[in-house]
């Protein structure tokens, strides 16, 4: 089910130079989500954003009827939306899209690179109300970069890879010592950030026989199936990352 519904921004927290979280309240009782769905956001007050902005749901809070977008600032929407003041009402169409799937073991790593940390909170709070302690391992490019390590701290143990190596392990997250080994210590591997980094994960995952979820970050100018614009090559044939997506198996990926 998807729902069309006006937000107000109870909270604009600046996190680093280029994110933002959104802290949105709901006058009524919120649907239910599932981590890696995402939102349709409406961008009102500019004329060169006239398509709607998808973002993933950074967390959810039921008792409160409060969403949180993790927003990264790259262009005039995303900038107009990281801009608003709070008490300002946003439009959201959501939830939209497949999320991640529940693992049959409790052994799980999130991975996640630049925005692509987003959806991995909620998911990691959903684990953790299924009695599975989560692990998360993210990368930046640079300490200052990084967003939100306490939240995710309050969750499971939180792994660390700069390309600069001003925190945690040098290099990218695929370098990680967690990572360099036959064995590792994890069934599942759930991932959302840029291509190469899923990519590797998932041949990584492949070779050693771990389940890989992956969330891609297409363009989704609609959110429904309809423009087309974020197909991607499965074993299927093409398929639609907004509806299809954005979470599928690495396995069923033509990667």
């Amino acid at each position: 089910m998807k729902y069309l519904h006006d937000f107000t921004i109870v909270n604009n927290e600046r996190q680093t130079d280029d994110f933002v979280v959104l802290t949105l309240q709901y006058d009524g009782a919120l649907p239910r989500m599932m981590p890696g769905q995402f939102a349709e956001v409406k961008v009102d007050h500019t004329p060169t954003a006239y398509l709607r902005r998808p973002l993933s749901i950074h967390d959810v809070n039921y008792e409160q009827n409060q969403i949180k977008l993790l927003i990264q600032e790259v262009g005039d929407g995303t900038r107009t939306l990281c801009a608003l003041p709070a008490g300002s009402r946003l439009n959201l169409m959501y939830p939209l899209g497949k999320g991640y799937d529940l693992p049959n073991s409790d052994k799980v790593l999130l991975v996640g690179g630049g925005c692509g940390v987003a959806p991995l909170l909620f998911l990691g709070r959903h684990l953790k109300q299924h009695g599975i302690t989560p692990r998360f391992l993210i990368g930046a490019r640079t300490a200052s970069a990084l967003v939100r390590l306490d939240a995710y701290r309050e969750l499971g143990e939180v792994l660390v890879t700069t390309e600069d190596g001003s925190m945690g392990q040098k290099g990218f997250v695929i370098h990680h010592p967690v990572m360099r080994t036959d064995s590792p210590d994890f069934d599942w591997i759930y991932t959302c950030g840029p291509d190469a980094m899923m990519k590797a994960l998932a041949k990584y995952a492949r070779h050693r026989d771990i389940t890989c979820q992956v969330s891609l970050e297409n363009r989704m100018a609609c959110g429904f199936g309809a423009c087309l614009c974020c197909v991607t090559p499965t074993q299927d044939g093409h398929k639609c990352t907004c509806v299809d997506g954005p979470v599928f198996d690495s396995k069923y990926l033509q990667w």
